[in-house]
């Protein structure tokens, strides 16, 4: 079977399918550059991911730190406070025995001074005040003896507990 086509018609077919053609190769062309632009804004997208994972990494060890430091700083800040503390009662303890050595200086020509192995201990208005003092940290209860005036006393590191009356002086 035969058919016969027009010049006309074989023209318009072929200007058609030539047209198809062109147009089939521009959008052939445009997927091409669109995967292409895809693919690279794929790339970019996986960077800048990589640097903002890396940027958080670094921002979460900033954050360790100033979190380690402040925790370090809120520890130094309370041993402080504990330390004012401390200070503050001592002040007033030492304010208060202060108080009491006056009172019973005023009242008294002498003190006596408990020493343990040499150092001093303590300081009390009577000699009885210091050997229950001396008792209370473990001292025996009989092991007193009086020295004899005048005589010398043992050297201070042969005697466990010592109590010694001292003149005060008065300072007006």
């Amino acid at each position: 079977m035969f058919r016969i086509v027009r010049t006309t018609a074989l023209l318009a077919d072929r200007t058609e399918l030539a047209q198809a053609r062109f147009e089939a190769e521009t959008a052939n062309d445009s997927a091409i550059r669109a995967e292409s632009t895809a693919e690279c804004l794929a790339e970019q997208l996986r960077q800048a991911k990589r640097d903002a994972d890396a940027e958080f990494e670094g921002m979460r060890a900033v954050l360790r730190q100033a979190t380690a430091e402040r925790d370090d700083a809120r520890a130094e800040a309370e041993e402080a406070r504990a330390q004012v503390l401390l200070d503050a009662e001592d002040r007033v303890a030492l304010r208060a025995l202060l108080r009491t050595a006056r009172r019973h200086a005023a009242a008294a020509d002498r003190v006596y001074v408990l020493f343990h192995r040499g150092r001093f201990h303590s300081v009390h208005t009577t000699a009885d005040g210091a050997e229950a003092a001396a008792e209370a940290e473990g001292a025996p209860r009989d092991g007193w003896t009086a020295t004899v005036p005048g005589a010398a006393l043992p050297p201070a590191c042969e005697v466990v507990w010592r109590v010694q009356p001292l003149p005060l002086c008065d300072a007006r």
